[in-house]
């Protein structure tokens, strides 16, 4: 089975699975995916992530982080927004780069550079693909 949008396949895993309160999720590996797990690790989005050799494709699972005691647990990840779609990318110069619930968010973006956050991108004064919000 052909998939026409990964990366949005991913975000939908990942918001369905904090929405159950799962520990941890699994999706079909690619490079990109695991780029974006590194980028939403750093910024303290997911406790980690591990790539499983499995038969006939590898596996990425992530274990998702979440805060307060065991009643009262909430993820950390409230909201996930894919930006740019295959239909309709969306790029931005390094004086465009939109800021994610004012400051308090993330905006993922892939540049000359890599994958990296928008605070990155800007600090590197690059502009690029902007591909999701996390916040």
């Amino acid at each position: 089975m052909t998939m026409s949008d990964p990366i949005s396949d991913m975000l939908t895993r990942i918001r369905n699975a904090t929405m159950r309160q799962n520990e941890s999720l699994s999706m079909p590996h690619s490079g990109m995916k695991e780029r974006l797990a590194e980028v939403l690790k750093q910024e303290g989005y997911i406790e980690d992530y591990q790539i499983l050799p499995d038969e006939p494709q590898p596996v990425l699972r992530l274990r998702l982080k979440y805060v307060g005691d065991r009643r009262h647990r909430q993820s950390v990840i409230t909201g996930l927004k894919r930006v740019s779609t295959p239909g309709r990318r969306v790029y931005v110069g390094k004086d465009e780069i939109p800021w994610v619930r004012s400051g308090m968010g993330t905006a993922i973006m892939t540049t000359s550079r890599g994958v990296i956050t928008g605070q990155q991108a800007r600090r590197l004064g690059v502009g690029g693909e902007v591909i999701c919000e996390v916040w």
